[in-house]
C-alpha cells in the first residue's frame, strides 16, 4: 500500500496536477493568453509590446507633480537629458534588470522595496542611467523614493499598474 501511494505522488504525478490546475486558473479567468504569458514570463511580455516608451508619460499624467529627476546631462550629447526621467529609470529597472512584469501592484511593490533597501541590492553599474548619463541617477532616484510618503508611494504604484493595464485592454 505504501509503494502505491509513493508512486502516486512522485513527481510526474504532481507535474500533471500543476499543470491542470494552472490550465484551468488561467483559462477559467476570462482573461487573455498575453496577459498570463507576460504573468509568467516577462519576457514575452516585453515582445509583446507592453513596454513602449509613453509609459512614463502616461504616469505623469497621473502625477503631474511627481518628482522628474531629469536634470542629469547626457554623455552623448552634453546637454540636459530632458526624457531620461526617474520613472522611465524605474520602469527599465524593474522590466528589463529585474525581469518583472509590469501589470501587477505587487511586484511594483518590490521594485520600490529595492528603492527603499528593504529588498533586493540595487547594482550601481547596472542601473538604467549608469552607461548614458554622466552621472548615475541611482542614489538620487532612490532619495526621491526614500522621501516619499506611503500615500505617495501607492499613487505611484497605482499610476504604473494603470499605466501598463491599459495596454492589454486597448
Amino acid at each position: 500500500m505504501l509503494k502505491s501511494w509513493h508512486a502516486m505522488i512522485s513527481p510526474p504525478f504532481y507535474r500533471g496536477i500543476v499543470g491542470i490546475v494552472l490550465g484551468i486558473v488561467l483559462l477559467g479567468s476570462g482573461m487573455g493568453e498575453s496577459i498570463h504569458t507576460s504573468f509568467l514570463d516577462p519576457q514575452k511580455a516585453i515582445a509583446q509590446g507592453f513596454i513602449k516608451s509613453d509609459a512614463w508619460q502616461q504616469v505623469y499624467q497621473q502625477l503631474p507633480n511627481f518628482p522628474r529627476e531629469n536634470q542629469y546631462i547626457s554623455k552623448e550629447t552634453g546637454k540636459v537629458a530632458e526624457n531620461n526621467t526617474l520613472v522611465s529609470r524605474m520602469i527599465k529597472y524593474h522590466v528589463y534588470i529585474k525581469q518583472r512584469p509590469p501589470n501587477y501592484r505587487l511586484d511594483w511593490k518590490l521594485t520600490l522595496a529595492d528603492y527603499l533597501g528593504a529588498n533586493e541590492i540595487m547594482e550601481d553599474g547596472s542601473y538604467p542611467g549608469n552607461d548614458t548619463l554622466r552621472k548615475n541617477p541611482i542614489e538620487g532616484d532612490r532619495a526621491v523614493i526614500k522621501r516619499l510618503k506611503l500615500r505617495q508611494r501607492d499613487a505611484l504604484v497605482e499610476a504604473l499598474v494603470n499605466a501598463f493595464n491599459s495596454r492589454v485592454r486597448s
